[in-house]
């Protein structure tokens, strides 16, 4: 029986994991997958209650889990904690801690749903770009770093390997998809740029039927927001994936949209791209479709079904051109659009 560790952090988390959990629970009873779920302290909550963002059980738990499903963390209250002890440090350190080098953000507008974009509907109209981020090397976890009185550092770091790993999951990816990689650097300025334009292109070796080409990070910033459908799988480092991946999110109208998927050496994680959001929490009225569709990747990628996967995401779409939640002009509550996407789901898994 496939164990999912739930950790549904803080402010919205806890609402929208457990939406996305319903879910699974209806595709549970459909085709019988057999999913066991245990919840574990993880974020600002275990910082209240264990004095830790990643206490030694949620450690143990996830290991022996076969997919991890995480809310959201963080908010203001955590914000003069020591930075060791910050939520966000708990998340580097699960990451780390599963080998978590590769996170998958796709950035999709539906079809019919072009309206749900801030963007010309001819602009949005057919975009489906797949955001791959290194997540375990980068500017984030190279050394050295510090902060003293008169000045702040940090070191932007690459090796080999990691370069060449996650390049090999863009290209593996593209191939499944439109055949189409674009890797993301600063080779103009940045020797580490340089060094991860070299490496991807070594490596495209390997896939003479994928099409490679590079763009700098500014340039793909506007290229991403006004030529979108251009693209097809993007591969780039942590602070610019990080950054790009946000920006994405207005593609299809909302980070309240958007899954990903962390996968690497350990248990693969799935979470929504959005925030804690604590100034709606509670309020019931949480746009549960990150989540929602984090746990359709969990159907892929860590279960193997993707058919479930698919019925789910069409379920969504059809709650979503039904009736969304507020932050998308609608007026569904979170469990009014969970169960409408329940609804669906059961219609189309019939």
């Amino acid at each position: 029986m496939p164990k999912i560790a739930l950790l549904p952090g803080d402010g919205i988390g806890p609402e929208v994991t457990y939406a996305a959990v319903e879910v699974l629970k209806a595709a549970d009873e459909v085709f019988g997958l057999g999913l066991v779920f245990e919840a574990f302290p993880f974020g600002g909550n275990a910082i209240d209650a264990h004095g830790e963002p990643f206490p030694e059980a949620t450690r143990r738990g996830c290991l022996a889990a076969d997919a991890i499903l995480l809310g959201a963390i963080g908010g203001p209250r955590w914000d003069e904690v020591p930075r060791h002890l910050r939520p966000e440090t708990g998340l580097l350190a699960l990451r780390k801690a599963h080998g978590l080098f590769a996170n998958l953000r796709p950035a999709r507008v539906l079809p019919g749903l072009e309206h749900l974009s801030p963007l010309k509907p001819e602009i949005a109209r057919g975009v489906d770009v797949l955001v791959i981020r290194e997540l375990t090397g980068g500017i984030y976890f190279g050394e050295p770093r510090g902060m003293s009185e008169a000045e702040a550092w940090n070191t932007e770091r690459y090796s080999r390997l990691e370069v060449e790993r996650i390049a090999r999951v863009a290209f593996e990816a593209a191939r499944k998809r439109a055949k189409r990689v674009c890797s993301v650097d600063k080779a103009n300025v940045l020797e580490v740029g340089e060094f991860w334009r070299k490496t991807v292109e070594e490596v495209h070796r390997e896939y003479p039927d994928v099409a490679l080409e590079h763009q700098y990070v500014d340039a793909m910033a506007m290229h991403l927001v006004t030529r979108p459908s251009r693209f097809d799988v993007v591969v780039t480092g942590n602070i610019f994936g990080d950054i790009l991946s946000d920006l994405a999110s207005v593609l299809p109208g909302s980070l309240g949209l958007l899954p990903s998927a962390s996968l690497g050496e350990r248990t693969p994680l799935f979470e929504p791209v959005h925030g804690s959001a604590p100034d709606i929490a509670g309020k019931g009225i949480a746009n549960p479709t990150a989540a929602i569709l984090s746990a359709a990747m969990l159907l892929t990628y860590a279960l193997n079904r993707p058919e479930v996967a698919r019925q789910v995401e069409e379920a969504v779409a059809q709650a979503l051109a039904q009736n969304p939640t507020p932050d998308l002009g609608g007026k569904a509550t979170t469990q009014g659009f969970t169960q409408q996407v329940i609804a669906a789901f059961r219609k189309v898994a019939a």
